[in-house]
């Protein structure tokens, strides 16, 4: 199949992200994925200093393509409530489906955050702002009530972590918990005390 990736570097982390797939994160090095592309290792240095570098930008474009799901619902229809539960319970479902699905990636994906935790502020700063949007709309609709709205999407997004930090994913998966009822649960208590003093 012809690889239709437009840049060297996107190339690159195509083919790291196969090959950790294949053999996991610890077995895979800069060698290895020069030579799966056919090229010398010197080759992948011209775009990435380390195989760090190349783990880190992978955990980074996996972030930065649940930002754009959790962007979807920001402005779409429905009431404000609904948007938001959405939102959460998409990217506790998309993090559930990679530890499932994709336990390499997902390993990845966790060393993050130990190993790079400003990467992981920079996503839960997104994602606040992504929440803190929905909360202005649904003030300016009178679906919400008065709110301090850097507060409300702080506590909101404070609230949520427990359903899409990859650590409790994790421990939630394997405990078998029903992350999707308690999730739901939360929720509905959340929009009620969000509606609460409206106008």
């Amino acid at each position: 199949m012809e690889n239709t990736l437009s840049s060297p570097r996107d190339r690159i982390l195509e083919t790291a992200r196969d090959l950790i797939r294949r053999f996991g994160g610890d077995k895979t090095n800069v060698v290895d994925i020069a030579q799966a592309m056919g090229l010398s290792h010197s080759a992948i240095y011209r775009h990435f200093r380390s195989k760090a570098e190349i783990f880190d930008a992978l955990a980074a474009a996996t972030m930065a393509e649940e930002a754009a799901l959790a962007e979807t619902f920001v402005d779409a229809g429905g009431p404000a409530a609904e948007r938001l539960t959405a939102l959460v319970l998409a990217l506790s479902r998309s993090k559930r489906a990679k530890f499932a699905d994709d336990p390499e990636m997902y390993a990845l994906y966790r060393r993050i955050v130990d190993e790079r935790p400003d990467l992981v502020v920079d996503y839960a700063r997104r994602m606040t702002g992504l929440v803190r949007r929905i909360l202005a709309d649904g003030v300016a609709r009178n679906e919400f009530g008065p709110l301090d709205l850097d507060a409300a999407a702080g506590a909101v997004s404070d609230a949520v972590t427990v359903f899409v930090h990859p650590a409790h994913v994790e421990a939630a998966a394997k405990a078998g918990l029903d992350q999707e009822a308690r999730l739901r649960n939360l929720m509905a208590i959340m929009a009620a005390g969000l509606a609460a003093g409206r106008g």
